[in-house]
């Protein structure tokens, strides 16, 4: 497209040099001051003058500065010197532009002197041209300044992408290590219960068979249990620092967490229609959904009711909806959507999916489906 354009403001550029040049011929067979020999040594001297204006992207300004003797000798070549200067403006620095448009100025005032026109005379003449110059020169050091804002924006655009994704990457990390952190503690457990029992049914023999059953039946739950929370934390980089590892949560803390919100001042609507164990992974999860909503329900919409829902099929839905602000409320401390991104990176470690925007009944809702296997 590009290419395009450019060949086709050449050929708009060589026809605009081209009419003006006829215009000056007209001109000058009218006032009889263009002779057959004069009229040859323009056109000799102004067609290489318009062909040279299709290299005035890569050299602007030595192509305006050799379009200098076509218009020392004669007036045809004005509309191809006003597309050189018009080239230097675009392409280089203002005061460039200024010193070609004044050496054209002083190039074209000898002739102007030698062969004035019947009407405007030298001075005229001459002030017409400065007139076209500045015109030119001031058109093109706007093209030339739109062309500069254009590119800032678009690197400003670029380098605001790259910062997101990498801010988002590194959310994402962050997330990841705390997941870690979070499931060290569960999976020191189990993989502890597991040795205890066998190495009690390695060193004990007096043992009846229901005590082994027993036995058996504790390490295969609890490897088990090992699996599912290795399996979400499989790939997952842990971090080597000694922050605090933060306390289990899940499901069972939910009446908890309810009656913290409604403490605070909230409303809080919540229907549990959850039956049987869920998976440690899930269970967690879920109470990560339901704390994050009512968290931002709190920041950004204080004063809303907040419905609570959480079902169970053959997956776990859980949703968190409360209706937006009449008018937009700042909240007191500063938002940085890290919650959320947290939240999308939890439930795809899980094996779920998450949604979360703004319906079409004006409540902003977040929701999520997990994995259940009963």
């Amino acid at each position: 497209m590009r290419v395009v354009r450019n060949i086709a403001v050449d050929v708009t550029s060589s026809v605009i040099a081209l009419l003006v040049a006829l215009m000056a011929v007209a001109a000058g067979l009218d006032g009889g001051y263009l002779g057959d020999e004069r009229l040859f040594v323009s056109l000799l001297v102004t067609v290489p003058a318009v062909v040279a204006l299709w290299f005035r992207r890569r050299w602007p300004v030595g192509v305006a500065l050799a379009l200098l003797a076509p218009v020392a000798i004669t007036d045809l070549a004005g509309g191809a010197a006003l597309v050189a200067v018009f080239g230097v403006a675009v392409h280089r620095p203002l005061r460039t532009a200024l010193w070609v448009g004044l050496l054209h100025l002083v190039a074209g005032i000898p002739f102007s002197i030698r062969y004035p026109d019947p009407d405007l005379q030298a001075v005229g003449t001459n002030t017409l041209a400065l007139l076209l110059l500045a015109i030119v020169i001031g058109w093109g050091t706007a093209v030339r300044a739109r062309r500069e804002l254009i590119a800032s924006l678009r690197e400003r655009a670029a380098r605001a992408e790259d910062e997101a994704r990498q801010r988002a990457e590194m959310l994402r990390g962050l997330e990841r290590e705390r997941i870690a952190r979070e499931m060290h503690d569960v999976l020191a457990h189990r993989i502890s219960l597991i040795s205890l029992h066998a190495g009690a049914l390695e060193i004990r023999d007096d043992l009846s068979r229901e005590q082994v059953a027993d036995a058996g039946s504790t390490i295969r739950a609890s490897a088990h249990q090992a699996m599912e929370e290795l399996r979400e934390i499989l790939g997952v980089l842990r971090a080597s620092d000694r922050d605090e590892l933060r306390p289990r949560q899940g499901l069972a803390d939910l009446d908890e967490l309810i009656g913290e919100a409604r403490k605070a001042g909230m409303t809080v609507h919540l229907e549990h229609h959850l039956d049987g164990e869920l998976p440690a992974a899930v269970d967690r999860t879920a109470f990560r959904l339901v704390q994050e909503g009512l968290t931002n329900a709190r920041k950004h919409a204080p004063g809303a009711a907040v419905a609570v829902l959480l079902e169970g099929g053959d997956e776990v839905r859980v949703r968190v909806s409360n209706p937006l602000p009449a008018r937009p409320v700042a909240p007191a401390l500063p938002g940085t959507r890290s919650g959320l991104e947290g939240l999308a990176e939890r439930v795809a470690l899980a094996g779920g999916r998450f949604a979360h925007g703004i319906r079409g009944d004006g409540t902003f809702t977040l929701e999520a489906w997990l994995p259940w296997a009963k």
